[in-house]
């Protein structure tokens, strides 16, 4: 991609982002205009509840005193104490009508002050009420001229009453209508919001897309090569994994080889001397007359240590040298199985958890089985020996890879550092206060004679997990 095209694929997606952007924008100031609108239209409703619950309240006061007035007629027509009932219970549902309205017109003076003159005129209806009944009492259950009187003055007050509760419902009528219109106003106002931005985020989405597909040539032909150099270089990288296991390999099979070549010098130069040794050792003897169990412990202290560098330079040499196998075929898990009986005193002593992960369609393999149960049983015991008693888990598991069996045996112990692992199949190389450090020199070269490899992978104080790949029988 030149210049020219890069500088206007990127305008392309710039154009697109901005697109989105004002788009994302619009909906969210759609969205802050409309909780604004719908917190207003809450509040314009509650508005309206109010005033709905006071006119409802205002009828539900008066229908109360009427009652008050209904009972107390009643009483004086039928002189039956039972219309006294309502006429009792008229006055505490009054009164409490009342102090809900007051509690509702609080924030509103003019209101707030006709509710206290309704109340002190309905205070002073049921006095007058009281004195009628008191009346019609010690007039022997009569109507009388001071009744009509009475009679007069409630109508009097009951009017007044009236009067002043339809000049509140007039007023909160008033109130009500000019609540709801502005809910209309605002419902109108969220309405129109909604669409205009719904609308103009609609064509900032259009714009957007077709932007987006106009440029979506130039970016798929970016991703398709930029595709075909990451194939490329996934392809390099495997090729480059296989040639380096190879290169280790092959190290490793030239640093056995060449170990094995040092082997063979030392043991020519060692063994040429210690035979002169052995051989002046027999001459002093014959010279003065000794016998081979001398009480002179010189002689015998050369005998010894003699065949002790005899027997090294041969345990050298054998870890270092190909031997001929005796093969048969073998199934892997049976192997390892096998390995396990031999180990499993020590798996006992050091309480070891034992994990087998075997694969059931494995193959077998062409070994010498006797060796190979020495190799791994050096693996073992030496991750027996890493792992700390009681807290131990040995792990074992058998894989089929390609032309090759695998073979992991992983431990959880103290690990090793990557020196140590570097130098692990050295010979006379170990950690331990006792052992020769041919064990795993004798490993490897057990593993290679079988044309099979081995690699060590190990984290200290995580553990360290063995790989060994045998090759399946043609």
């Amino acid at each position: 991609m030149d210049k020219k095209k890069e500088t206007f694929f990127f305008a392309g997606a710039n154009r697109v982002r901005i697109g989105y952007t004002l788009a994302f924008l619009m909906l969210l100031l759609s969205l802050g205009l409309t909780l604004l609108s719908v917190e207003k239209l809450l509040g314009r409703a509650k508005e309206v509840e109010r005033t709905n619950e006071i006119i409802l309240n205002l009828e539900g006061f008066l229908g109360s005193v009427k009652d008050g007035e209904t009972g107390f007629r009643g009483y004086l027509a039928m002189a039956d104490p039972a219309f006294l009932v309502p006429y009792i219970g008229s006055k505490n549902k009054a009164d409490s009508i009342l102090i809900t309205i007051k509690g509702l017109v609080a924030g509103n003076i003019v209101q707030l002050k006709y509710a206290n003159v309704i109340g002190a005129l309905t205070e002073r209806r049921y006095q007058i009420f009281e004195q009628g009944l008191d009346i019609f009492r010690k007039g022997a259950y009569k109507m009388s001229d001071s009744l009509n009187t009475v009679f007069k003055n409630g109508k009097i007050g009951m009017d007044s009453i009236r009067l002043i509760i339809k000049t509140m419902q007039q007023h909160e009528q008033g109130l009500l209508m000019r609540n709801t219109e502005r809910l209309d106003s605002i419902r109108t106002a969220v309405h129109i919001i909604n669409l205009a931005s719904l609308a103009v985020s609609v064509l900032l989405a259009f714009y957007s897309f077709f932007t987006f597909n106009k440029e979506n040539k130039a970016r798929q032909s970016a991703n398709d090569k930029a595709d075909d150099y990451r194939k490329r270089l996934e392809e390099r990288i495997a090729d480059l994994r296989i040639a380096n296991a190879e290169l280790v390999l092959l190290r490793q099979n030239e640093k056995f080889a060449v170990t094995g070549r040092l082997a063979r010098t030392i043991a020519h130069e060692v063994r040429n001397p210690l035979t002169n040794i052995n051989l002046a050792v027999e001459q002093i003897r014959e010279e003065t007359g000794l016998p081979d169990t001398d009480p002179t412990p010189l002689l015998d202290m050369i005998d010894r240590n003699s065949s002790r560098v005899n027997q090294l330079v041969t345990d050298l040499l054998d870890s270092t040298r190909f031997s001929e196998l005796r093969t048969e075929r073998k199934a892997i898990n049976d192997l390892l199985e096998d390995t396990l009986e031999l180990a499993a005193d020590r798996i006992g002593l050091n309480q070891v958890a034992v994990v087998k992960d075997y694969s059931e369609n494995i193959c077998e393999v062409e070994v010498d089985t006797e060796k190979i149960k020495i190799a791994f049983l050096n693996i073992i015991v030496n991750a027996i020996e890493a792992m700390e008693p009681g807290k131990g888990v040995l792990t074992l598991r058998t894989a089929g890879e390609t032309d090759q069996c695998m073979v992991y045996i992983i431990d959880n112990g103290i690990g090793m550092d990557q020196e140590a692992v570097q130098r692990l199949f050295e010979p006379y190389f170990t950690s331990k206060t006792k052992g020769n450090g041919l064990g795993m020199t004798n490993t490897q070269k057990i593993i290679l004679n079988h044309n099979g490899s081995i690699r060590v992978e190990s984290t200290p104080g995580q553990g360290t997990s063995f790989v060994i790949a045998l090759r399946f029988p043609v």
